[in-house]
């Protein structure tokens, strides 16, 4: 379960735009937004290293982060991440959005499906296909699982899991089409043989022989000599 509080400290960010949030990146921030429950939206910036303690271990991507604005507002805020951006060739963090909520309401979450055991199809030759690797669901923000397990050690070749197989925590509800699939296993992959011609048994077509040695008598082609007199008689006049 998330069941965890990370306390953060931000500071406020009075200089809005992409210069100052360059500078901002190149002092080891990240710029970041926190939307309050009213829609009010609250501009920081917090340091790369702390963000990144705050949202990784084991209480992954939804940690519940209590966040402290700087500049003598000492209230608490509590959130979940939203959303965040990464640079696309260092992998640094180069913005973040904060969710305010409220520890007595439920809120909604993708998680992360994980599936657990060996099923027998694939120990028979068959293939695992992950179809579904999130679901949605809503809880209470302490309450949202970091993931789901799905046991697939009984499927068969041909057998699929869906969400109606997951079992979710209680207190968890799942908000996606029961129906909808999750893994699947599918026959083996048979990979074709390229064709192969025994030796010796080549097509003659075209084929040269050896000097000296003529085409054996009635082979094809050895009467044309004979086959254009017989034409010869068929055309007599009268």
């Amino acid at each position: 379960m998330a069941g965890e509080r990370i306390k953060l400290d931000v500071t406020t960010r009075e200089g809005l735009g992409s210069a100052e949030a360059r500078r901002l990146r190149a002092d080891g921030f990240v710029p970041g937004v926190i939307y309050g429950n009213g829609g009010e939206a609250h501009s920081f910036a917090v340091a790369e290293r702390e963000l990144r303690r705050a949202l990784t271990g084991d209480h992954g991507m939804h940690a519940i982060l209590d966040v402290v604005l700087g500049d003598g507002d000492r209230k608490i805020r509590h959130a979940v991440l939203k959303d965040y951006q990464v640079h696309p060739t260092r992998g640094r963090l180069t913005h973040v959005d904060l969710h305010e909520v409220r520890l007595d309401r439920p809120i909604q979450a993708a998680v992360v499906v994980e599936l657990v055991g060996e099923s027998v199809g694939v120990k028979e030759g068959g293939v695992l296909t992950q179809v579904g690797r999130e679901v949605n669901v809503e809880a209470l923000p302490m309450e949202i699982p970091e993931r789901i397990e799905l046991d697939i050690s009984g499927l068969a070749i041909g057998d699929s899991a869906r969400v109606s197989d997951l079992e979710a925590p209680e207190g968890v509800t799942l908000l996606d089409d029961p129906e909808n699939v999750i893994a699947a296993v599918g026959q083996p992959r048979v990979e074709e043989e390229p064709e192969t011609v025994p030796e010796g048994e080549e097509g003659a077509e075209g084929e040269e022989l050896p000097d000296g040695e003529q085409p054996e008598e009635g082979a094809e082609g050895a009467g044309e000599p004979g086959a254009d007199a017989a034409g010869d008689q068929g055309t007599t006049e009268g």
